[in-house]
């Protein structure tokens, strides 16, 4: 080779030694950007899910108020009528309107109760505790509610507890 074509030859690869050097460079930079999105992302998603979970917890504080607000005038009767003379016919009206005030406050809720003498046994909404013999009755129906069950909504709350016939 002549010492013209070794000059010539060294400018090509120079160029495309800077021409790839470039190309790496702007890779590097692309990726260095990609990575800083996506630690800057991860952070922005990890303030979420606090921030979340925050509200989450405000929520849940700030219904347990509201329904406690709503007992509080229910408990300062129960404070009266356990203060009241037991043996007054007064201390048995009191005693009614304080069941009064739960079912008024349950019906407010949309708290619903399960069960009933003489309705089907349903296992989802019915827990039974006693089975009887019982003619009158149909089979797997209801004889006696022993212990009420309530639901809000589709979501049953407490099971009925229930004695069934045949």
């Amino acid at each position: 080779m002549s010492e013209e074509n070794i000059t010539q030859e060294t400018p090509k690869k120079e160029k495309k030694k800077s021409k790839k050097d470039s190309e790496i460079e702007a890779l590097k930079a692309e990726l260095d950007a990609k990575a800083d999105l996506l630690a800057r992302t991860a952070a922005e998603f990890d303030n979420f899910k606090k921030r979340t979970e925050r509200e989450r917890v405000s929520v849940a504080e700030f219904a347990k108020a509201g329904l406690i607000k709503q007992l509080l005038p229910i408990l300062d009767n129960i404070d009266r009528a356990a203060a009241a003379d037991k043996s007054s016919d007064d201390y048995i009206k009191g005693i009614e309107l304080i069941v009064k005030q739960f079912e008024t406050l349950a019906t407010n809720l949309g708290i619903e109760e399960l069960a009933q003498t003489g309705d089907q046994f349903d296992p989802n909404f019915h827990e039974a505790v006693m089975h009887i013999e019982d003619e009158s009755l149909g089979e797997n129906v209801i004889a006696d509610v022993l212990q009420k069950g309530y639901k809000i909504g589709d979501t049953v709350i407490r099971a009925a507890m229930v004695k069934v016939a045949n």
